[in-house]
């Protein structure tokens, strides 16, 4: 799962995924639980199709919840199981599908004996583009809308990289421990994950190549505060694509140096 990543600024994500410009006011920042961010949909009000950047709580609000404030985390979903839980079911079958734009995010990994938060990038120092579904509801007391948003997560038990995050749980074998993943789309199959059948959706659904992962011990890691909602005054955890070059130590994957972010280049 994840629970903390670093999103560009609405104008970065506007150019890279091609989008119509909105003014919403989003600056680069860190995302954690219950606080705002941008998410790319199919636009709402265009009959044909477009995309869209809008901006949520990450945590699904599900249509039956009486309140904003739920009681259970709904910042990731299974993948395996969004078409049957109440919280998704709907989403998923009413095709809101959404991209969550990300520079880095962080997993902690306990190989030590403690915690030490990772940060992941993409090798090629492209932004991720992460599965999510999104949801609008309605305040029964006031009728305001409030846009939130989930990230969806697969098993990675048998993943060379994720099956190395979170606590292991000493009482499973290493193929039962339950590790998860997000799932980047990448940018030629955007279109298709927003816009396609719940079929050509599902067939997105796999775990990036260790190769496209640039990972390592995060720069001056924090841990993520409890949140209940709005903005955070906190140093920023990620570097900004193309802003400044990673700490010494840090390695693609393959055990190669980490290009610096500011000579990088680019697939599109």
């Amino acid at each position: 799962m994840c629970n903390r990543y670093h999103s560009p600024d609405e104008g970065y994500i506007q150019q890279y995924w091609r989008l119509n410009p909105r003014q919403l006011g989003l600056g680069a920042r860190d995302v954690f639980p219950r606080s705002p961010g941008g998410f790319i949909r199919r636009a709402v009000d265009d009959p044909g199709y477009s995309k869209e950047l809008a901006v949520g709580r990450w945590g699904l609000i599900p249509w039956f919840s009486k309140t904003p404030d739920i009681k259970y985390s709904t910042n990731n979903a299974r993948a395996e199981e969004v078409a049957d839980k109440a919280s998704f079911k709907d989403p998923w079958k009413r095709g809101q599908r959404c991209i969550i734009p990300a520079t880095t995010f962080d997993e902690p990994n306990w190989e030590s004996g403690k915690n030490v938060w990772w940060r992941f990038a993409r090798a090629d120092v492209d932004p991720w583009g992460l599965a999510g579904l999104w949801n609008t509801w309605k305040d029964p007391a006031t009728g305001e809308l409030i846009e939130s948003y989930t990230m969806l997560t697969l098993n990675a038990d048998e993943h060379p990289l994720m099956s190395r995050m979170h606590k292991p749980d000493p009482k499973l074998t290493l193929d039962k421990q339950e590790k998860r993943s997000v799932i980047p789309i990448e940018l030629a199959d955007v279109d298709q994950w927003l816009e396609g059948s719940i079929k050509d959706a599902k067939a997105l659904l796999t775990l990036a190549p260790v190769e496209v992962f640039a990972a390592g011990p995060a720069p001056n890691p924090r841990h993520p505060p409890q949140s209940t909602g709005g903005s955070f005054d906190m140093p920023a955890l990620a570097c900004r694509v193309g802003e400044g070059d990673w700490p010494a130590g840090t390695q693609r994957t393959d055990g190669s140096a980490f290009p610096s972010r500011n000579t990088g280049t680019s697939r599109r």
